[in-house]
């Protein structure tokens, strides 16, 4: 997958559910910038910090993973005061992974007790080791069409 990006977005797990129901994502609150970084064939791992949005219980594991779709970034209505911007994905079965086994061994957590301030950001680009080490700890599948 020579060209691929590799993302974590940070979202609730009641929020990723929904995505993951809806085959999209979306990132910061709706944000439009961070969605149009996205390419087609991009790998997506969604952290989940809490069981809901500043509420519920802690989670603390990668929830949800996957590749972008084919296509542009769109506008869906949820309310009549909340229009966020959106990409397709196609979510990969999958189990939650914790993230406190792979502390050490991330390049964006290893060595830095402060790593939660990264997550704090929302949206950021990881590398495809960081993307394939996510990947084998959710046990993920990806999707194939024979």
């Amino acid at each position: 997958m020579t060209g691929n990006r590799y993302w974590i977005g940070v979202a609730s797990r009641e929020h990723v559910k929904i995505a993951k129901v809806g085959g999209f994502c979306q990132f910061c609150h709706g944000k439009e910038p961070p969605v149009r970084r996205l390419a087609e064939g991009d790998g997506l791992v969604y952290y989940s910090p809490r069981e809901g949005m500043g509420t519920g219980a802690a989670v603390r594991s990668f929830t949800a993973i996957g590749r972008v779709q084919p296509g542009k970034t769109y506008q869906a209505e949820q309310s009549a005061c909340f229009i966020p911007s959106r990409r397709d994905v196609d979510y990969w079965s999958a189990i939650d992974a914790p993230i406190a086994p792979l502390l050490g061994m991330l390049s964006f957590t290893a060595g830095n007790a402060n790593w939660g301030w990264r997550m704090r950001q929302g949206f950021f680009e990881i590398s495809q080791a960081d993307f394939m080490m996510i990947a084998q700890a959710m046990k993920a599948q990806e999707a194939t069409c024979e």
